[in-house]
């Protein structure tokens, strides 16, 4: 049940995405006056696809992977980590279309919610490594798992308009 409601949330982001982005495509671009805009703009990009790589889950539970926790302590300490990796580039939405700054809280939402999910179908006794083991199968048995994917796929094209 849990991965069916998982599954269609991340279904509806994806779709909510790609028509942002279709839409975005639509408007015409704005021109800068001095073109110093432009390396910010393609820098803010380069950020963005490397926190959603730092934030897709499978990235995100090797990083923060720690011996000895329990899975409560665990996927608090991976819900810590996606927010700190979040709040570290939220600056990057203002150089970016707001379809992509939306694709990346969408997958930060996302991937929050399923570790969520995930960890409340723990017994209470189990281990920071139960949790982190039940994530992978999750998002390697599942394509709505790597929405990653298709959210750095999205950043991609919308680097290259931009260049």
């Amino acid at each position: 049940m849990i991965s069916l409601i998982v599954a269609i949330f991340a279904f509806l982001i994806s779709i909510v995405a790609l028509y942002l982005i279709s839409q975005e495509r639509k408007k015409p671009k704005p021109v800068a006056n001095d073109g110093t805009s432009r390396p910010l703009q393609l820098q803010a990009y380069e950020r963005l696809v490397m926190l959603a790589e730092r934030i897709a889950i499978p990235n995100i539970v090797s990083r923060a992977n720690q011996p000895g926790m329990d899975a409560k302590q665990m996927q608090l300490l991976l819900l810590e980590s996606i927010k700190q990796e979040y709040e570290y580039n939220i600056s990057q939405q203002i150089y970016v279309s707001q379809p992509a700054w939306d694709a990346i809280r969408n997958l930060k939402d996302q991937n929050m919610l399923i570790i969520n999910q995930v960890g409340s179908t723990l017994p209470p006794q189990a281990t920071g490594l139960d949790l982190n083991r039940r994530l992978l199968e999750y998002t390697m048995s599942n394509k709505k798992g790597k929405l990653h994917e298709i959210v750095m796929e999205a950043l991609n094209f919308e680097a290259k308009k931009a260049m």
